[in-house]
């Protein structure tokens, strides 16, 4: 179902469209018990699905958080609009990330996100919307940004966030998996995605499980 929040925070109706376009619309009712939290890189770099503005100020005040990234992109929704007039009133430093869940990571995405790593205030917290595989993604990014091997990486893609490597999320897999064959140990991560990386032959080349694709987009609905 579409959005029915139209972009309105001043009005108490406005705010109360939000609220239920949050809760009902984006599932944000599941989120108000179940938060997807991890630590990714401990004191630095953390994890959740998409906060409401009471776990956001609670994270906030819990972990130091001073950076808030949304792997969703800029959406129309109750839950976007509040979570980015949280941070506003939080102080964070605020950056729109978007990744795909379902498609090979783009290079110019990857190396973006190392350029919001390599200058953002810490401690940040990243977030999609359930906290499964964008947010793996970006966080085993950020695990070979620290230096981290293809195996550190992909612990960060697990059925622990509800991640389903069997599924059409699980290409997200195969892209570190393709670094550790070609050229773990031997040419720098972020040298090999600039030089080598090729998104067209990574899709070309993965085929996921019907059934697990069915699971993880229509009964889990993972976007």
């Amino acid at each position: 179902m579409d959005s029915i929040f139209k972009g309105d925070l001043s009005s108490a109706k406005g705010r109360t469209v939000a609220w239920i376009d949050s809760l009902f619309i984006d599932h944000a009712v599941l989120r108000l018990v179940w938060s997807n939290l991890a630590t990714v890189i401990p004191g630095k770099v953390y994890r959740c699905n998409h906060p409401t503005p009471f776990r956001l100020r609670r994270m906030a005040k819990r972990l130091g958080i001073r950076t808030l990234v949304n792997l969703r992109g800029k959406t129309q929704s109750g839950s976007d609009a509040l979570s980015r007039e949280t941070a506003r009133e939080l102080g964070l430093q605020f950056h729109d990330m978007a990744f795909e869940s379902r498609g090979a990571p783009h290079k110019d995405r990857v190396l973006r996100l190392h350029a919001i790593y390599a200058s953002m205030p810490t401690p940040a917290i990243m977030h999609c919307k359930s906290g499964a595989d964008r947010a793996g993604l970006a966080s085993g990014l950020m695990v070979m940004f620290e230096g981290g091997t293809a195996a550190d990486a992909l612990r960060q893609l697990s059925w622990r966030f509800g991640h389903i490597r069997q599924a059409k999320t699980g290409i997200l897999d195969a892209f570190f998996l393709q670094y550790q064959r070609e050229a773990e140990g031997r040419k720098p991560f972020l040298d090999w995605v600039r030089d080598d990386y090729d998104e067209a032959a990574l899709k070309r080349d993965f085929h996921a499980n019907g059934l697990a694709s069915f699971i993880n987009d229509w009964v889990l609905a993972h976007e």
